[in-house]
């Protein structure tokens, strides 16, 4: 029933806004289920025949329908690669919902800014196996729908970092948004916003999802953080 779990998660899944949910999503969302979290999983509209337009409409919704069972301070928002990045830029328009803000962000290799200009990237996708900012481009530019891909609303590095919650960022060095999630840390460090990077050496994309020594130690450590 609605509400008896003591705490709650909204989650956004990855797949460079164009891919749906995948298996090795809902294995990672039943652990946070298992562990007793009430966990939301919005299946938002998808490039082309969406955009980053449509979705915040949605997750409002969402929200708001999580808030009727629980308070902010027991709701996590979370998100892997393109869902990390659509839920800080989601946390980054709540007032524009009369929404406050959740407990915390906990954001999984997010993909904070997909115009993929800043030069540290090409030696960071030198050794990604799985990425590669052509391919992300074409993503990303369906996602955009014409609009400018630094958008604050598409790439949440360009966005406003004040007033966000406590904020968790896990991010191997094999992994291509590794330099922009510096870039993020940074930012969120100089707005004062309470902000822990854990990073796994030579761990690839979204590496807390897989069946690997990092990916299990970074699942014990997130059901940690829902916990505190």
């Amino acid at each position: 029933m609605p509400g008896t779990a003591a705490r709650a998660v909204l989650y956004l899944h990855g797949g460079s806004y164009i891919s749906p949910i995948s298996a090795w999503h809902w294995r990672f969302i039943g652990r946070l289920a298992a562990a007793g979290h009430r966990v939301e999983v919005p299946l938002y509209g998808l490039a082309p025949d969406y955009s980053h337009r449509d979705a915040p409409a949605l997750l409002a919704s969402v929200y708001r329908r999580l808030l009727e069972d629980y308070e902010p301070q027991d709701v996590a928002f979370m998100g892997d690669s393109a869902g990390g990045g659509l839920a800080l830029a989601f946390s980054q328009r709540l007032a524009q919902y009369s929404l406050p803000q959740p407990r915390r962000l906990i954001l999984l290799s997010p993909w904070v800014d997909v115009a993929m200009e800043n030069p540290e990237l090409a030696a960071v996708e030198a050794v990604d196996p799985w990425l590669s900012r052509a391919g992300l481009r074409v993503a990303a530019r369906a996602w955009a729908s014409g609009d400018p891909l630094g958008d604050p609303r598409i790439s949440p590095v360009n966005g406003i970092i004040s007033g966000l919650p406590p904020t968790d960022v896990f991010v191997g060095t094999h992994d291509l948004p590794y330099p922009d999630v510096l870039r993020l840390e940074s930012l969120m460090r100089s707005a004062g916003i309470p902000v822990s990077l854990h990073v796994a050496d030579g761990a690839v994309h979204v590496y807390p999802l897989l069946p690997v020594p990092e990916g299990r130690a970074a699942r014990k450590k997130i059901l940690e953080l829902l916990q505190s």
